[in-house]
């Protein structure tokens, strides 16, 4: 596979490029700065995955990448960066990324990298469908191969109807499932209690709900099987 690799910090680039291309399978073909980079590298090389940080001066990767997979989806985007933030992983999956790891086992990336080659997508390391996003006797992990069936753009929670709900949030109640579609939104849980009107408190206990019935750890993986089932 042939690698783009653009990160602000030239010493990382450096040791990528050293680190992935020892592998026998992988082939990095050009390194970059910033978002702008990112864009011009897909054009002139079209490499099989691009491997972007968030943060750069100038462009960043998330813009870059949403501009990227909207004028050609079938670019394969996956983030290395230092933040495991909830906002830019949601908002990473949502644009179409197939992967967002963390800077911290570089042992991690190449198998990681094959993943994505093989039409799955990653989170910090794991393949997406591996992760318990499904309630004991849910739907499984189907409509994993062929690439971002879950992470184009959804409409807002006011305009999506219960009845499009997936099979795999039927355990919960009609509030819970807006928890969940506000939660994929990026609100916190204060913005999340003024847009249901509901107090803050109640939110949290829908939440600890909503992990408990989907046997799920964090408000990441919440948004994460949101995008994965809708």
């Amino acid at each position: 596979m042939r690698i783009a690799i653009v990160d602000d910090d030239r010493l990382i680039c450096d040791s990528l490029s050293i680190i992935l291309g020892a592998q026998d399978d992988i082939e990095v073909c050009g390194c970059g700065s910033h978002g702008d980079d990112a864009l011009r590298l897909y054009q002139e090389l079209r490499p099989d995955i691009l491997l972007l940080d968030i943060r750069m001066p100038g462009r960043d990767g998330l813009s870059a990448t949403e501009e990227l997979l909207h004028e050609h989806p079938e670019a394969r985007v996956v983030f290395l960066t230092t933040f495991s933030d909830d906002e830019y992983i949601v908002r990473a999956l949502r644009a179409g990324a197939r992967g967002y790891l963390i800077k911290q086992d570089a042992s991690v990336i190449a198998p990681a990298l094959r993943a994505v080659m093989r039409g799955q997508r990653v989170l910090e390391g794991e393949v997406l469908e591996r992760l318990p996003f499904m309630v004991a006797g849910g739907a499984g992990a189907s409509g994993a191969e062929g690439g971002r069936d879950g992470a184009a753009a959804h409409s807002g929670p006011a305009q999506a109807r219960d009845t499009e709900r997936p099979d795999a949030f039927a355990l919960l109640t009609d509030r819970e499932y807006e928890v969940v579609r506000l939660i994929a939104e990026g609100l916190d849980n204060k913005e999340i209690a003024a847009a249901a009107y509901m107090g803050e408190g109640t939110v949290r206990n829908h939440i600890s709900s909503i992990l408990a019935k989907l046997h799920l750890k964090n408000r990441t993986q919440i948004a994460v099987a949101y995008y994965r089932q809708t």
